[in-house]
């Protein structure tokens, strides 16, 4: 039997999910920043999950003895301090210091890891392909640790995306830049990787700036001598009251900058049927905060007259819609400067007359993209006329750049072999070309800054991008940028950032992007990592247009196949669309399952049998449906369509890894219920002999194998956020070893099914643990179960403190609840004694334990907490049990509040744990705060 992928055995998961989460608020020179892509999956994720695919689990009997000692001679860090010195910890030392951020481009770090896998797979690293690849973090992370990548996808904005990452750099790597200006200096420099192409992109951006600037320089005049960063403008409706018949401005808040010392709003002031903003120092009075009522509408600022959102859309698509200038933001000597609108500068910006306009229609029904409703039909509308025009300018310039780095790159002594890109082209020609492509995705980035749907955030003055979240939005106060400015979301920025991404891929391996249709892929022996589309969460085609319309003015010469159609196709995208679908959710479900079943069938023929598949998905268990007071409740069938389409194509589910994929603000937030993870299932091929098993069997076989599953994931402190999901590994992994799982009807089990039986066994065995606790601990768990924080009757805690073997008084003296009027709540742990001591209470609770931790964490922080926990060793372990135990009861009850301590106190618990052990050894240290 061969030995084990690592991914299938163990993860170091709580230092991949900090890297991940860490990762998302990097910026300069993340991949991220080449091209804007949704759901783009952090690097360390998917790094690591690549590498722990390929090599063995180091402590497997078969594990390859080569790399076992490899493994060996790797150096210790603190999984070995702390875990003993095994072969797999020390890989786990590794693979920590793998996902840093820091190390993407660490040579010694990434030629190990290059070397590790090439002893894992006999010096033969299989090929790695995505067929849903997206925003290209898996096959640029395969490409990293040096494997032939290959991404696939249907829409040609992620296929731009991925050759420029994976399949141009290549071509091109290691080389200098061609423009005179640095060619003149060469030796002086090192141009590794795709560092040369980064140098061309910012000189042949920075001449773009400057031909623009003699085009269209005089639409951006200084105001007052400073150069505008912003002009902020407001959209506005005819009044309703017919004694005015006058615009009046459509404003979500008229504030302009909120940093303490310098506030101050846009003040409307009435003059007759007409309204003029002057800028007023502090913040606006609250009944003056806006003119939007969220939800509801509008009121007219002439008349106060509410101004329905029926009124404004029949405006709207009526064209009647109209914008006026509300501030000019300006950089001074120290910092912005906010000015009255004037009529010259209003005039100004419309006299733009743009020579193009982007062609193509927004969807009308689709719940991403909200413009049609309000009047706003074609992508062309998103813009201003004076917006228009800048990118249009700066559009036509990129054929000029292309021009121009062409003749650069003959100068340079490149091959004169007219070979385009799209053919394999290294010359001079592909050359012009791969410098068009990269400029193009600057028109993209500017484009995300540059249109009416970016607002002023008056919090940090700033100008948000339109893409704030996945969907194309409505904005009424929107913000529009000084391409020339040399501050804020400029065209200069827009190309640095560009560059600062490009010049860190490594390009150190050839990779191919093709576009093509996840079902008609067609290869051998190939490994598969894949981020297929979830289900109706994001409209990847309906959003990817508002690129597309000016990527294809660009690129179709360039790539005619890619960009071959007018906006990006739609027919054949695998997602729950319910309005492509004659509004049916049925109907919408059943393609994507379809869809998806022909996907992995179509996979299950040629995925390497040497090496796991793994698939990632964003549904929490409970989106499959779950058990709850008895009744079942169904959600969103995004993960039983997944685990039925990969199982129905013939896969064995070994494992599923939560990976945490939000930022650390979010992932504490403490009114979010959005705790959970991203998922990675890893998948095998099941043997076509494989039996069959009855219903019964199937529970008994979980009841003896989840439990064991589960206590070594809480051994690796998984946090209980992630418990639910990552208890659908072992539990789908009994399921689907099997070729069908039968009822006692004859019928088979759905995958429905068994997540509910999946989800009811992870309560068992955290409803066993209670057993071992004190009866005031069992007494509270049960009181909060039904109760939480809130109030109870005297009568009903009396029952209950009977059947856990105590007494209400016991519970009281106890310190866990309070009574008094018949009434009874537990104490919350901001209420309790925070002088509390274990060693001096007589009667010491784990409930008491794990709430006191938290008090001190939340209060003082994990210095405190370990100290305490210091003087209670021996009850440590329960409080950390209890707070799994807890933070379940949470999430099945909604109160996302309460469940974000508990699982904050695992979270953090190994380094309240390590520094808990410091502190027993050195006693100076235990005294309480």
């Amino acid at each position: 039997m061969p030995a084990k992928k690592l991914i299938e055995a163990a993860l170091p998961l709580e230092a991949i999910n900090q890297a991940s989460a860490r990762e998302k608020s990097i910026r300069h020179g993340h991949p991220s920043t080449l091209h804007l892509w949704w759901s783009r999956k952090p690097l360390a994720t998917t790094r690591a999950a690549i590498f722990s695919s390929l090599v063995d689990d180091p402590d497997d009997p078969q594990a390859n003895p080569a790399f076992v000692a490899a493994c060996k001679s790797l150096p210790p860090g603190d999984n070995v301090t702390a875990s003993g010195d095994t072969p797999r910890m020390r890989l786990f030392d590794f693979i920590e210091r793998l996902v840093k951020w820091e190390n993407t481009t660490d040579e010694d770090t990434m030629n190990t890891a290059r070397r590790l896998i090439r002893i894992a797979t006999n010096n033969n690293p299989p090929p790695l392909l995505d067929p849903f690849a997206g925003g290209g973090s898996i096959p640029l992370e395969a490409q990293r640790l040096g494997l032939e990548a290959h991404a696939s996808d249907l829409n040609p904005v992620a296929v731009m995306i991925n050759k420029a990452m994976i399949e141009i750099p290549p071509r091109f790597a290691n080389q200098p830049p061609v423009n005179p200006e640095q060619r003149a200096q060469l030796g002086k420099e090192n141009w590794r990787g795709a560092a040369g192409l980064a140098a061309d992109v910012r000189y042949y951006g920075a001449w773009m700036r400057e031909k623009a600037h003699e085009k269209i320089g005089h639409l951006y005049l200084k105001h007052k001598g400073e150069t505008v960063i912003a002009w902020l403008w407001a959209r506005t409706v005819i009044s309703p009251n017919p004694a005015v018949n006058a615009p009046t401005p459509l404003v979500s808040s008229f504030a302009l900058s909120k940093k303490k010392g310098r506030e101050c709003w846009a003040k409307p002031i009435i003059e007759g049927d007409r309204v003029r903003f002057e800028v007023t120092q502090g913040a606006p009075p609250k009944h003056r905060q806006g003119t939007m009522i969220r939800r509801q509408g509008a009121r007219c600022i002439f008349s106060d007259q509410p101004i329905p959102f029926d009124t404004i859309r029949a405006e709207g698509k009526a064209g009647r819609l109209g914008a006026q200038l509300m501030a000019i933001v300006t950089q001074g000597a120290h910092g912005r400067n906010y000015h009255d609108p004037t009529d010259e500068a209003e005039q100004l910006a419309k006299s733009a007359e743009p020579e193009w306009r982007p062609i193509g229609e927004m969807p009308d029904n689709s719940p991403d993209v909200r413009g049609p409703l309000w009047g706003l039909y074609d992508f062309a509308d998103l813009f201003t006329p004076r917006q228009l025009t800048a990118l249009t300018t700066f559009s036509d310039l990129v054929d000029e750049a292309r021009q121009q780095a062409y003749q650069d790159a003959l100068a340079a002594g490149l091959p004169n072999d007219d070979i385009p890109l799209r053919d394999g082209g290294r010359g001079a020609f592909a050359y012009g070309e791969a410098i068009n492509v990269y400029l193009t995705f600057v028109i993209s980035r500017a484009a995300d800054f540059w249109s009416t749907l970016c607002p002023w955030v008056s919090v940090v003055e700033a100008i948000v991008h339109t893409f704030i979240r996945q969907a194309i939005p409505m904005v009424w106060s929107y913000a529009e940028a000084n391409p020339f400015s040399d501050r804020s979301v400029n065209w200069s920025a827009c190309f640095n950032r560009v560059a600062l991404a490009l010049e860190r891929l490594l390009a150190n391996v050839e990779g191919i992007a093709t576009q093509k249709d996840a079902v008609s892929i067609d290869s051998s022996a190939i490994t598969l990592s894949t981020d297929p589309p979830y289900y109706d969460n994001i409209g990847y085609a309906d959003l990817s247009d508002f690129f597309y319309v000016w990527m294809r003015k660009s690129l179709r010469s360039i790539y005619p196949d890619v960009f071959g159609t007018m906006l990006v196709p739609k027919a054949s995208e695998l997602i729950a669309s319910r309005y492509r679908h004659n509004n049916s959710k049925q109907a919408a479900s059943d393609y994507f399952e379809s869809g998806m079943l022909e996907t992995f069938n179509n996979i299950r023929k040629f995925v390497s049998p040497n090496y796991p598949l793994t698939v990632y998905y964003a549904f929490k268990q409970q989106d499959a449906g779950f058990l709850k007071d008895g009744k079942l409740h169904r959600g969103r069938t995004g993960w039983e369509t997944m685990l039925t389409s990969l199982m129905a194509a013939g896969f064995s589910i070994v494992g599923t890894w939560p990976m945490r994929t939000e930022l650390s603000s979010r992932m504490r937030a403490k009114n979010s219920n959005a705790l959970a993870s991203s998922i990675i299932l890893v998948c095998r091929p099941r043997p076509d002999d494989a039996p069959g098993l009855s219903a019964l069997g199937f529970r008994q076989t979980l009841k003896r194998e989840l439990p064991p599953a589960l206590k070594v994931m809480q051994s690796g402190n998984i946090n209980p956020v992630d418990m639910a999901q990552a208890s659908i590994g072992p539990g789908m992994a009994v399921y689907s070893r099997y070729s069908r799982v039968l009822e006692p009807d004859g019928k088979p089990l759905s995958v429905r099914a068994a997540l509910l039986e999946i989800n009811a066994a992870l309560d068992e065995y955290l409803d066993e643990q209670d057993g071992e606790l004190d009866g005031e601990t069992r007494f509270a768990v049960d009181w909060f179960k039904q109760h939480g924080f809130d109030e109870g009757g005297y009568g009903d805690a009396e029952t209950l403190s009977r059947a856990k073997n105590t007494a209400v008084e016991s519970v009281e003296i106890a310190g866990l609840v309070k009574s008094g009027g018949g009434r009874v709540s537990l104490w919350h742990w901001s209420d309790i004694d925070p002088s509390w001591d274990p060693r001096r209470d007589q009667r010491p609770t784990v409930w008491e334990a794990a709430h006191h931790l938290i008090q001190r964490l939340v209060n003082h922080g994990e210095q405190d907490a370990a100290k305490l926990l210091a003087r209670m060793p021996a009850m440590g372990g329960e409080a950390r049990q209890l707070a799994y135990r807890l933070y379940k009861i949470c999430d099945d009850k909604g109160w996302a509040k309460h469940a974000f301590y508990y699982n904050d106190l695992v979270v953090r618990w190994r380094r309240i744990s390590d520094l808990a052990a410091s502190i027993r050894n050195d006693p100076s240290q235990m005294d309480l705060l």
